[in-house]
């Protein structure tokens, strides 16, 4: 998931051609220390940025885990100005996962409530140089990761259509894709959904919808059994359950990796 490159990278990001700050001799332990309930992930990460540094990582949580404030995350053991060093890095990177696995756990619980089938995903708004970091992270809170790439599935979306009609885009892809390759349509309209089944479309992308429109594309939809219904859109955690209660198949939302706060994590030394 991370290179040595990448680490790397990060470390002298922050560290710069003279790092005074941390020299620091001797040995010393550290301890990453939640300040906030959440669930945390991105502990594989922060290790590996230890272990970069020759820093032994002695005990820390499985991704997934909830938290609350005061417990443990991880703990370390090494040369003092290794740890340090790594400190900042390390801390940013579960911070920020966990912000998103408590985001995605936060939006599954509140699905549940409506249905116990429902998928919560993400969406490819990740930020660049930290897709897997955030799509593990989704997973950890219980989401699915949707798509990690362009090659993972073909979304007609609505520049293709524009450009090449609906049923002419699904005809182009499919020519174009081997035969285990889903094809997922992004409509915006509720007559368009049975369009978009008829054309060939695994999944049917119900986009920027109301609860309202969105069940009744569903329902429209009831009849083509291989066919999935995906709401998207500006879904919020206040609206989530709205969704989920409409019969959809999977509600992805790119606020899980692109607006979720940091989890509030502190590193202590020497304790």
């Amino acid at each position: 998931m991370i290179t040595d490159a990448q680490i790397d990278r990060w470390l002298r990001e922050d560290v710069g051609h003279h790092d005074v700050t941390n020299q620091v001799p001797g040995e010393t332990t550290g301890r990453l220390v939640a300040k906030d309930a959440g669930v945390v992930a991105g502990l594989e990460a922060a290790t590996a940025v230890f272990d970069f540094l020759g820093v032994d990582v002695t005990d820390r949580l499985e991704d997934g885990t909830g938290v609350e404030p005061g417990d443990e995350v991880l703990r370390v053991d090494g040369a003092a100005r290794d740890v340090l060093r790594g400190e900042r890095v390390a801390v940013n990177l579960a911070g920020h996962a966990s912000g998103v696995a408590t985001r995605t756990s936060e939006a599954v619980d509140r699905a549940r409530t409506e249905s116990e089938s429902v998928r919560i995903a993400a969406t490819r708004k990740t930020t660049p140089g930290l897709r897997g970091l955030e799509k593990r992270a989704v997973v950890a809170g219980g989401g699915d990761t949707h798509r990690l790439d362009l090659s993972h599935m073909v979304m007609v979306k609505e520049n293709h259509i524009a450009e090449l009609g609906l049923e002419g885009a699904v005809e182009r892809f499919q020519e174009r894709t081997s035969f285990a390759t889903k094809v997922e349509v992004e409509v915006e309209t509720v007559d368009d959904a049975p369009r978009a089944a008829a054309a060939g479309a695994d999944i049917v992308l119900l986009d920027n919808m109301s609860p309202d429109e969105t069940a009744d594309a569903v329902d429209r939809l009831a009849d083509d059994e291989h066919v999935l219904a995906e709401a998207s859109g500006g879904i919020s955690l206040e609206t989530v359950a709205d969704y989920a209660a409409t019969g959809v198949d999977v509600i992805s939302m790119g606020s899980l990796t692109h607006s979720a706060p940091s989890l509030d994590l502190s590193f202590r030394t020497g304790e």
